[in-house]
Parts: structure tokens; C-alpha cells; sequence
């Protein structure tokens, strides 16, 4: 068996407040075919002291610190270092629920490759509260060009694919700087074996000062949703674009009669 079935892959600058956890995290996992890739891009705090005192005492814990074009180029490093046939993305102040990693190797083990596997999760407040549980059951190109942002996968702690599914779709977007997840699993859906289960995987942080949380203040996350969205739309088959204007257009005119 690849001693590196599945590779956990974290990007991170400046994150010594979670990167700690996050590594602590992936570690009690206890999964013995697994390797963690941190890419750390030049962080100046105590994020590569906490990294190296790690590194030195946990064999699967791979690590690289250099300047980088923002985060999608990060995540693409972390997958060209990939030595599992699973891939996974832990942001640094995200976790998982217990005993995931070895229930998602099992279960793609069995998949047709390439398979996307997508479950639920939970997000909290930096304290911990549960706000609510995302629960992105409908994951078809057209499901997704049709629902609400947040009925789509929200964190990648809870999605996880084999790692040839790049081949057939590329890597992520580096021109895109917030939403390249989003594009991601748009491409994903319509190439791989799309599977979705409905259990708890991963928990994501809504924490005041991060990235998304401050976008979203500003309504800068909900324009580059829809800008994202539209640009998909337009470039569907005659076929999946017709459905998507029939669904959309019974969204609203059941939207206008509830109103």
C-alpha cells in the first residue's frame, strides 16, 4: 500500500494563532497512510518555529517556506509535492471531525477514479458555536449554477478527490484570488464521480479579521460569487443552459408568489 494514500494539504502565511491546532488536528486523525504538506509562504511570525518543532518528531509532516503568488499558487505547490493518490485541503483554522481521514481513504479506495467525495460542515464562531451546518447535497453543474452560495460546499474540510482529477480539469485558478474554490468545484463536478454523504467531515471557522469574513462585510465575496456563477452559465452546452434558465426562472416565480 502507498504509504502516502492521502495527502493533507495547508497553506499559510502568518498563522502561528491555528497552525499549531491545525497540525495537532491532522495528527489525531491517526491515519498511518497519510503525509501533511504545509506551504508556508514567507510567514515572519512564529508560524515556521511551530512548523519545524513538529516536522522534526512527525515524519509525515512535509513543509516549504517561500514567497508565493497568493494562495491558489500555494495550493498548487502543495499538489505538485502530492504523493497520496487522495487530496485534501485543511485551511489552518479549520479542523476535522474525528477519525475522517481514515473513513475517507476507505470509502475512494472503493470509488471509480476519478471520484469527488463531498460532506457536511459545520461553521462556527472563533468561540466554537455552531451557527449552522452546510449541507450541500445537490452537486451536479446545473444543481450548482442554481442554488444559493450557501447551499454549495463552503469549506474544503469537508471535500476531498483523487488527486488525477487535476489531469482532466487543471489546477486551481491563480488569477483567481478568492474563489478559486468555487471554480474548482465547478470544473470537478463535471468531470468526476461526484458522491455525496450526510455526515459531519469538517468544521470551518467564520472568525472577524479573516480573509472571506472581511469580504463578505464589504459584499465583495457575494459579487465575485455571482460574477463567477454568470461566467459559467454562459459557457454551458445548449442543453445544461436551457435547464438552468427554466429552474432559475421557476425560482423566481416561486419567490414572487410567496411574496
Amino acid at each position: 500500500m502507498n504509504p502516502n494514500k492521502i495527502s493533507i494539504i495547508s497553506s499559510v502565511l502568518n498563522g502561528d494563532r491555528f497552525i499549531e491546532s491545525c497540525i495537532l488536528n491532522v495528527i489525531q486523525q491517526n491515519c498511518l497512510w497519510l503525509e501533511h504538506i504545509i506551504i508556508d509562504g514567507g510567514s515572519t511570525d512564529k508560524t515556521i518555529e511551530i512548523i519545524k518543532k513538529y516536522a522534526l518528531n512527525y515524519p509525515h509532516i512535509h513543509w516549504v517556506s517561500e514567497q508565493d503568488n497568493g494562495q491558489s499558487d500555494a495550493m498548487n505547490k502543495g499538489i505538485r509535492l502530492a504523493r497520496g493518490d487522495i487530496i485534501g485541503f485543511l485551511n489552518v483554522d479549520d479542523f476535522y471531525e474525528p477519525d475522517v481521514i481514515n473513513k475517507i481513504v476507505k470509502l475512494l479506495e472503493k470509488l471509480p477514479v476519478p471520484s469527488l467525495i463531498v460532506g457536511n460542515c459545520n461553521i462556527r464562531t472563533a468561540d466554537g458555536k455552531i451557527i449552522r451546518v452546510n449541507r450541500p447535497s445537490r452537486l451536479s453543474v446545473v444543481d450548482l449554477l442554481v442554488i444559493d452560495g450557501e447551499q454549495f460546499p463552503l469549506n474544503p474540510s469537508a471535500y476531498f478527490y483523487h488527486k488525477v482529477l487535476h489531469e482532466k480539469i487543471g489546477h486551481y485558478r491563480v488569477d483567481l484570488e478568492y474563489h478559486m474554490d468555487i471554480d474548482f468545484l465547478l470544473r470537478a463536478v463535471q468531470k468526476a464521480h461526484v458522491h455525496y454523504i450526510n455526515e459531519i467531515l469538517g468544521n470551518y471557522r467564520w472568525i472577524g479579521g479573516a480573509k472571506t469574513y472581511e469580504l463578505n462585510k464589504r459584499g465583495e465575496l457575494a459579487h465575485g460569487f455571482k460574477t463567477l456563477i454568470s461566467d459559467y452559465r454562459k459557457r454551458l452546452s445548449i442543453p445544461r443552459k436551457i435547464c438552468v434558465y427554466m429552474r432559475l426562472s421557476a425560482k423566481r416565480l416561486r419567490k414572487t408568489k410567496k411574496n
